[in-house]
């Protein structure tokens, strides 16, 4: 079990570079699948999710090699071994659901192990089975797999999803992509790591209209065999844990490649709680689409925001933006309120703050009152079994006098990249200790 030790509460300096997404890499990966020829996607990220992926697609016969330390090349085999199937690693992701609508264009009747991934509380088949029974695969849950047969799509697919999340609308991406014809997806997701996926089928001859919109149209084919190279999109998850880290210590730093359109409202509702930052002229990605910035942040002295702060689908907070307002309300005066409605258990997990000296309130599994500002102090704690929840308690303990510990960092790990020596590059005292 890993852990890092932190010595806190020390001002933070210089520059830190946003990395590539888990959430848009592991879709781009799966979706290289679609394409019968080799496809090179490039500034993947070395993190454990990433590892768990690409031990489940060797085991069942796909052709992955490194080419440099970020660069992976994807050969599919002509037929999948999916008795081999690496259960061990597949028990561990969540996005071992989106093998359903790109295995489903090849083999007819398959079964795989349900999904795993952060312990948030009840997360609903349902949604992913409504919308991909319209592409004439039917799923049924039981023992712990799933169990899929694929028979024939609808001619005329219209599909108004369960609900708009990102992994459903992937999969019914997916789904569409492969099939000959016209396919619409209304109330779809439009965040990040759905346009990076749009944007590599695009590069597979896959017309995709309405990116970044909740209604999309798919113009799919019977077969992609094209040699692409793809570079993924930067976290604009990964930014805001900088920018929660900058305003939760006072410190001034720059934090580089933000995807800026996902981070605008975060940082608005910080701008009215008086964190001061300096935003840079736009620039591309190197995937020629996302926009991003480089942010400045300055010492800040900061209130409570004056309404609930709560998530939304694009374009509001992300979800996986809103627990890292947790630490930073520590800091501003007043009484915060927090609503994370999306999950059953999340909130739960911010007390966790409370033993580093944070005074959180838990009125409901999905609302919290943060008191502040607290002096934070040192303490050991077990990450929990989610990530971000896991990361806010490390920009906690960054934040707090004395030293801390952090234990079962594999939670933090599946998200980020080195971090620890990342962070020490900027000032923060912490090591990672096996």
């Amino acid at each position: 079990m890993s852990k890092f030790i932190v010595n806190g509460n020390k001002k933070l300096s210089g520059e830190i570079i946003t990395n590539t997404s888990k959430n848009g890499a592991l879709p781009v990966i799966i979706a290289s699948l679609l394409n019968s020829n080799t496809t090179i996607i490039n500034d993947v990220p070395r993190i454990e999710e990433v590892k768990r992926l690409i031990e489940i697609l060797i085991s069942i016969g796909v052709k992955i090699k490194y080419l440099n330390n970020h660069q992976l090349k994807i050969t599919p085999p002509k037929k999948y071994d999916l008795k081999n199937l690496d259960f061990k690693a597949a028990q561990k992701t969540r996005i071992i659901i989106l093998f359903i609508s790109v295995l489903s264009h090849c083999i007819k009747k398959f079964k795989l192990p349900a999904s795993g991934g952060c312990k948030l509380g009840k997360r609903s088949l349902n949604p992913h089975k409504f919308a991909l029974e319209k592409f004439g695969i039917n799923i049924k849950w039981k023992n712990n797999y799933y169990y899929i047969k694929n028979s024939k799509a609808q001619k005329e697919r219209k599909i108004i999803l369960y609900e708009a999340g990102d992994t459903v609308t992937e999969n019914a991406i997916m789904a569409a992509a492969l099939i000959s014809g016209i396919t619409q997806i209304k109330f779809a997701s439009a965040n990040y790591q759905v346009q990076d996926l749009c944007f590599f089928l695009q590069k597979l001859w896959i017309k995709i209209e309405g990116i970044g919109t909740t209604s999309l149209t798919i113009h799919g084919r019977e077969m992609i065999n094209k040699k692409i190279e793809y570079f993924l999109a930067e976290d604009p998850i990964e930014s805001m844990f900088f920018i929660s880290l900058a305003a939760t210590t006072n410190s001034k730093i720059i934090i580089k490649r933000c995807p800026i359109d996902f981070l605008e409202l975060e940082l608005l509702k910080l701008e009215k709680m008086g964190f001061k930052y300096k935003i840079t002229a736009s620039y591309k990605a190197k995937n020629g689409k996302t926009d991003l910035v480089d942010i400045k942040t300055y010492k800040s002295n900061l209130v409570a925001s004056p309404e609930k702060i709560h998530a939304l689908p694009f374009p509001g907070i992300n979800q996986d933006n809103l627990p890292f307002f947790v630490p930073i309300a520590t800091r501003a005066k007043g009484k915060t309120l927090i609503h994370d409605w999306t999950y059953e258990s999340r909130a739960l997990y911010y007390k966790a703050l409370n033993k580093l000296g944070a005074k959180i309130e838990q009125v409901d599994p999905h609302r919290v009152y943060v008191q502040g500002p607290t002096s934070l102090y040192g303490a050991t704690i077990i990450a929990p079994p989610a990530l971000r929840p896991s990361a806010i308690i490390l920009v906690a303990m960054l934040a707090a006098r004395g030293k801390s510990i952090l234990k079962n960092t594999y939670g933090i790990e599946r998200g980020y990249e080195n971090l620890a020596d990342r962070l020490r590059k900027i000032g923060a005292e912490i090591k990672r200790v096996e």
